[in-house]
């Protein structure tokens, strides 16, 4: 079975930082993406209402950003790939959310829908 699991979310204050933990199993697609999604408190709770923060490629470890965060987070590999990072530095309130990591197999576009497996999500909170 797919199995991901995200760790790492708390309570952290405005400026500070906070990394941010996948783990992956149960898939052996040569071609897969990772990608970090975040719904924030007030929002839709549907999948539309998810905000793309980032993805990484498996091919050759690409990385893509949501426009609100460039500059900010940085996600990555880790030692294997089966591990994946969301290093996130000069929090903000308005990144309070709850924040998903997903898989696509078999193809590596990082799009919201074409995500075929997602984990629990773990909270962040960032006070003022």
């Amino acid at each position: 079975d797919v199995q991901l699991q995200a760790s790492g979310g708390g309570l952290v204050q405005a400026g500070g930082s906070l990394r941010l933990s996948c783990a992956t199993s149960g898939f052996t697609f040569d071609y897969y993406s990772i990608g970090w999604f975040r719904q924030a408190p007030g929002k839709a709770r549907e999948l539309s209402s998810r905000e793309m923060v980032s993805c990484i490629t498996s091919s050759d470890g690409s990385t893509y950003y949501g426009d609100s965060v460039k500059g900010r987070f940085t996600t990555s590999f880790g030692n294997t790939k089966n591990t994946v990072y969301l290093q996130m530095n000069n929090l903000r309130p308005e990144d309070t959310a709850v924040y998903y990591c997903a898989v696509e197999v078999g193809s590596q576009l990082c799009g919201l829908y074409g995500m075929d497996y997602w984990g629990k999500g773990t909270l962040v909170t960032v006070s003022s």
